[in-house]
């Protein structure tokens, strides 16, 4: 009788052990903050948000967000201060990915979405001026889009300094000749970006810019993309190195945009690293999540919280069933 009410006691603890075991918080794979880069636009910081939330809520872990531009970002990702970059535009840093994967310090290990790039211009403007159809046309009609400091020129409104998508428009312009009767104008950040572009459309004023998508703004506002030079990916890729000596234009590609890691960090967290592969999502979807998030002015964090609410079918399936159990517990 004592041996049976000492091996039910056993078995007693024992089970409320592995009962304890089962419901305690989840264990990082790794014993510091895991590092995300922090590029400045509305779907990087969507998307960092989402995976940050996860990877506390799923796995257990700590994270922060390192501030920078893309290219600074992937540098930051060579020498280990990041660990994940949730959106890196592969054609936007084409040369310089590749020399960033060649280093052997850093993997693409999955694609969040497509994106794509252009150059455009509001469609008042394209219906005033019908003939102003491709960038080559632009020349010609330098003098609608008028630089209020360059007196003469018009105005391209490029990307912020120190993006990946400033060096490429940058040498776009340059092929184009467009330095004789335009300047390039680089708003200082994402912000200052879009508020140029969305006073201007607001107050119907001719503007000729480039942006991407997915995106709130092209969304919102009524655009028309100028057509570009036929697609060469030796001339690209040209066009994407900061020491490019003769860019020659071609038209931006569709272009993959891979969540990248720092492969040190990979060795040392497959699980997170399995997770991250899985992230995908729909340009409509960040597309519409964005324009909530604009017209309700909410933060980030806010946006993600709003994205895993509509979207728990697609986040799901890049989980184990118990970890998004855990996070849809979170939420």
């Amino acid at each position: 009788m004592k041996l049976s009410t000492k091996l039910a006691g056993c078995l007693a603890l024992g089970v409320s052990a592995a009962s304890m075991q089962s419901s305690a918080a989840p264990q990082c794979e790794i014993d510091r903050p895991v590092n995300f880069g922090g590029m400045a636009w509305e779907s990087n910081m969507l998307m960092v948000e989402v995976e940050r939330f996860i990877l506390e809520h799923g796995y257990g872990c700590k994270s922060q967000v390192q501030p920078g531009g893309s290219l600074s970002i992937l540098a930051g990702l060579q020498r280990g201060d990041v660990d994940v970059i949730s959106e890196t535009w592969k054609n936007s840093i084409a040369d310089a990915w590749k020399k960033a994967e060649k280093s052997g310090k850093v993997s693409s290990i999955g694609t969040a979405f497509v994106g794509q790039e252009s150059w455009y211009i509001p469609a008042y403007t394209a219906a005033k001026y019908p003939e102003l159809k491709s960038v080559t046309d632009l020349p010609k009609y330098s003098d609608k889009f008028a630089d209020p400091e360059e007196p003469g020129k018009g105005r391209f409104y490029g990307c912020p300094a120190g993006w990946g998508c400033d060096v490429s428009s940058h040498n776009i312009f340059k092929a184009l000749n467009m330095g004789e009767t335009y300047s390039y104008y680089s708003p200082g950040t994402a912000a200052a970006q879009r508020a140029a572009i969305t006073s201007a459309v607001k107050r119907k004023r001719d503007i000729v810019f480039y942006y991407w998508v997915p995106t709130p703004m092209v969304g919102e506002m009524d655009l028309v993309r100028l057509e570009m030079p036929e697609y060469n990916e030796t001339n690209y890729l040209c066009i994407t190195d900061p020491d490019c000596v003769k860019p020659v234009a071609s038209d931006y590609p569709q272009t993959e945009v891979l969540t990248a890691v720092n492969n040190e960090f990979k060795a040392k967290a497959p699980k997170l690293v399995e997770f991250l592969s899985k992230v995908s999502v729909k340009p409509d979807d960040l597309n519409a999540v964005m324009a909530w998030a604009n017209e309700n002015g909410a933060e980030s964090d806010e946006a993600a919280m709003h994205y895993m609410k509509q979207h728990p079918d697609a986040w799901s399936k890049w989980l184990p069933e118990d970890v998004a159990a855990s996070v849809k517990a979170a939420l």
